[in-house]
């Protein structure tokens, strides 16, 4: 086995926060997310020489994560996510955010999403993918992405009833998952 460039492990590193929070958008559970992101790394480092340096490392781990995640789903089958309602229960929202796009309310929304609505607007909305990138990873068209995202947001607008940009809160990073200009 030929050794792990610095340039690779430093890579690896950097993409742990970006995996975490993709693996808790798939898992609904902080503690599954730690051990997918793990099991990930771990794969990643394992199969190091298989990487294509000056391609897109995280993509590349984005793929491992998401091939991981359903391995699990399918030897595990499905079972409730959050059944005690522990994780909602924890979620708040800063009082200044009163009648904008509530965290709690929009994270139940997301809940409701088919999973690969869901998988594509987090992808490109909150992860940054282009839909090139979110397209490679869930390996499918990029025309396949687009269609997601579009209904992902259409049906979070009817979940969440939000009739105007106005409703959205103030971040890019909610603009960008609703499909909205930031302000």
């Amino acid at each position: 086995m030929a050794a792990v460039s610095q340039g690779f492990k430093t890579d690896l590193l950097g993409a742990i926060p970006s995996l975490r929070a993709f693996a808790v958008s798939l898992t609904q559970n902080a503690d599954k997310a730690d051990d997918l992101v793990q099991e990930t790394l771990v794969k990643a480092w394992d199969k190091h020489e298989s990487f294509q340096p000056g391609t897109n490392l995280k993509a590349w781990l984005f793929t491992i994560l998401r091939n991981e995640f359903y391995s699990q789903m399918r030897k595990r089958g499905r079972e409730v996510q959050d059944s005690d309602g522990i994780m909602t229960a924890r979620l708040a929202v800063h009082p200044a955010q009163h009648g904008q796009l509530d965290l709690k309310d929009f994270r139940g929304a997301l809940e409701q999403l088919p999973e690969d609505q869901r998988e594509a607007i987090i992808l490109i909305g909150a992860s940054g993918f282009s839909y090139e990138e979110a397209a490679e990873i869930c390996g499918c068209a990029v025309g396949t992405i687009k269609s997601r995202v579009s209904r992902a947001r259409t049906r979070l607008q009817e979940i969440l009833k939000i009739s105007g940009e106005d409703e959205y809160g103030p971040d890019a990073i909610s603009a960008q998952v609703t499909g909205t200009a930031a302000r």
